[in-house]
């Protein structure tokens, strides 16, 4: 007879796929308590970002992106998951309690895991490639599954994507709170979380999209062609701490996916901790039918691009909550 519940193994494997996820400046702002009721995740505020990211938005949908993973490690282990999102209203960091159920995992289920351990934050300039339509429609189809779509931006708006993120660069550039964050959380000292040197390149010259500086960046990234990155908006139809718990599964799925298919992401939120420059985005590019949630560079890396390599993570150990 089947168990009815994961085996502490089968969690132990599926939390160390879980904490592989992406997270705003690496800073795996999630917790994890195992329950006779479920897995419930929580969001570690002593991880809050708060010049980075006021309204802790980055730091619920970094949350998502574990939830996701979490959900993907399982279901390759043959266990099904439903969840209860934010199950407590009287407790702002609980954000999902996770249910199981025993199932057979399709082969899909088991390639989206296994891109897991492939997947990179890959912030270097893409090759002028195209992408194939089929996968922009694949990558859409992962996000409407939890309540997101995506805008891949045509060329001629890319003005009205560059030009927020220019901004807040610059914004970012001037203010001591939030340059004290980024030397807190990279450079060449980074351990067990943040982005290290390695992992992080120079910042863009003007005229360039900018993505977002680090301390001491190491990683080569030769300026001899344009990035070839297609830019993707991702979207929710509504803005509260379950819209952008979702939203990070979408993320999640999004990034796997490409994965799956070769392609290198970078996700970029830098001005989206700013209304005014989130408002313009929404306005210029989501014509107000959605809140951007982040944005996706998407696109192929280039042949001489060195592998990148892990950024480091929590031991599972150090991320369960008492």
């Amino acid at each position: 007879m089947f168990a009815a519940t994961p085996d502490r193994e089968a969690i132990d494997i599926a939390l160390g796929l879980a904490v592989r996820a992406p997270s705003v400046h690496n800073t795996q702002p999630w917790r994890w308590r195992l329950t006779p009721a479920g897995i419930q995740l929580f969001a570690d505020p002593t991880r809050h970002l708060t010049a980075t990211d006021p309204y802790r938005r980055a730091l619920v949908i970094s949350c998502g992106a574990a939830l996701h993973h979490l959900r993907t490690a399982l279901a390759a282990l043959s266990w099904a998951t439903s969840v209860e999102y934010c199950p407590d209203p009287a407790d702002a960091d609980l954000l999902a309690t996770v249910h199981t159920a025993r199932q057979r995992p399709s082969s899909a289920q088991i390639e989206q895991a296994a891109a897991i351990l492939l997947r990179r934050t890959d912030r270097r300039r893409y090759l002028p490639r195209p992408i194939p339509t089929g996968h922009i429609r694949a990558l859409a189809g992962q996000v409407s599954a939890y309540g997101a779509a995506v805008r891949q931006v045509p060329d001629p708006l890319l003005p009205r994507l560059a030009e927020p993120m220019r901004h807040a660069a610059e914004l970012h550039g001037a203010d001591p709170g939030y340059q004290a964050e980024i030397a807190r959380w990279s450079g060449a000292g980074r351990a067990a979380d943040g982005v290290p040197s390695r992992n992080a390149p120079a910042p863009r010259p003007t005229g360039e999209i900018p993505v977002r500086s680090f301390a001491e960046p190491a990683l080569p990234d030769p300026a001899d062609a344009p990035d070839g990155a297609q830019w993707l908006v991702l979207g929710t139809p509504y803005d509260d701490r379950r819209a952008q718990l979702r939203a990070g599964e979408a993320i999640s799925a999004l990034l796997l996916t490409a994965t799956g298919f070769g392609l290198a992401t970078s996700l970029q939120t830098e001005p989206l901790g700013m209304p005014d420059f989130r408002r313009a985005i929404r306005t210029g590019l989501l014509y107000d039918c959605a809140y951007p949630q982040a944005m996706v560079r998407v696109g192929w890396a280039a042949g001489s691009s060195a592998p990148l390599a892990e950024t480091p993570r929590r031991p599972v150990a150090d991320v369960m909550a008492a």
